[in-house]
């Protein structure tokens, strides 16, 4: 007898069902769709609150029966709160494709790790041959030379071959004369099992190229995927495929949101109230979508500082915002903090109305005030 059919025994006239699912994005994923397919009500039930409702109860133990009745007794106690689970396909098929690229960049950054210890027993100035190993002049080199003793059967016109095939002329003569004069002044002796070792740095390399090549693939595919949700987050200098992709992936439809102030609770970036009697405070909210807040918080790190050699804002607005709150008096937290609020204001709206982002004209008065102040005290001193 089917789970429904089942069901049905319990059904009483005059009602229908209602289901709460705690998971509605993995493993009860398919149970939600296949429910919501027939005609059923399923509303999605949020761990914390079936984790609060066990704690409540002084529950010690977990099991799968414990956490069905507490699932109950939530959907039940706040039947109008809850949203109603809507697993959409095309979320889903975002995240999963997110979360395949944060699984292969932590791989990355391992077989990275890994590389430079191994190649700092072979090649100890190996820092100043390239400045990322995981480049694809680096491989090319490290696959063909694991030690120098495979880099002296060589030669310099072949290394220099080597190093413009593998960047494209990007890298050649001057690059392979620094690595051979390099490896001559280290003198390192040849290792009894350095037959070994090749094989392992050979392995490691071809690993590292393959992740480097998934990571570009699953970016490419996050470019073309993002178009079937029609908000132009990348139209924002500083937002790149892969921030706009996290973004989306965590809010999912902006139509839950009734308004940016409910996105920043959300988010944890707006500040908690915390009032009794004459008492009124405000605190950080440390709950809310940590991965959605650490995604603000960067966003606003790096609109709010100067890059490259020119010290240029990557957005204007968001750089002087920050200094004017500064001037005002706050602190370079709270002021930061401002700019995380602005940010959910403008994003919220993007994706709502689906507008593109206007980027403001490169002028910096705040910066250009605080630098003549800083010259003018320097010049009194």
């Amino acid at each position: 007898m089917g789970f429904l059919e089942q069901a049905n025994e319990f059904l009483l006239e005059g009602t229908e069902f209602a289901f709460g699912f705690e998971d509605v994005s993995a493993y009860g994923r398919s149970l939600v769709k296949f429910l919501a397919e027939q005609g059923h009500l399923v509303k999605h039930v949020n761990a914390s609150l079936v984790a609060s409702e066990r704690n409540s109860r002084n529950v010690l133990m977990k099991t799968d029966s414990i956490d069905a009745e507490c699932v109950a007794r939530v959907l039940l106690n706040r039947f109008d709160e809850l949203p109603i689970a809507n697993p959409s396909d095309k979320l889903w098929t975002l995240k999963s494709l997110v979360a395949r690229r944060e699984s292969q960049v932590k791989i990355n950054v391992i077989l990275k790790n890994h590389l430079h210890t191994l190649i700092y027993e072979t090649y100890p100035s190996y820092h100043c041959f390239f400045t990322d190993v995981s480049c694809l002049s680096a491989l090319a080199f490290y696959e063909a030379y694991p030690s120098p003793s495979c880099l002296m059967e060589s030669s310099l016109e072949e290394l220099t071959d080597l190093l413009k095939s593998a960047s494209r002329g990007l890298v050649g003569e001057k690059k392979a004369l620094q690595i051979w004069n390099a490896v001559e002044q280290d003198r390192v002796m040849p290792s009894e099992y350095e037959a070994t070792r090749n094989v392992t740095i050979r392995s490691t390399v071809a690993q590292l190229r393959l992740s480097v090549e998934g990571i570009k693939t699953l970016e490419d595919e996050l470019s073309f995927f993002l178009d079937f949700f029609d908000y132009p987050l990348t139209s924002m200098k500083g937002i790149d495929t892969v921030t706009a992709a996290k973004i989306i992936a965590e809010i999912g439809d902006i139509n839950r949101f009734r308004s940016a102030g409910a996105l920043a609770s959300y988010a944890g970036v707006a500040p908690v109230t915390y009032a009794s009697g004459m008492t009124n405070i405000q605190y950080a909210n440390k709950r809310g979508n940590r991965i959605l807040n650490e995604i603000f918080f960067r966003l606003a790190m790096g609109f709010t500082c100067l890059r490259g050699t020119q010290k240029v804002a990557v957005n204007p607005f968001f750089y002087d915002y920050y200094h004017q709150k500064l001037a005002e008096g706050k602190t370079k937290k709270q002021a930061l903090k401002c700019v995380q609020r602005r940010l959910v204001n403008i994003i919220y709206n993007m994706m709502k109305h689906k507008e593109h982002y206007i980027n403001p004209p490169v002028s910096f008065p705040e910066r250009d005030k605080l630098l003549e102040s800083k010259k003018h005290q320097a010049s009194f001193h």
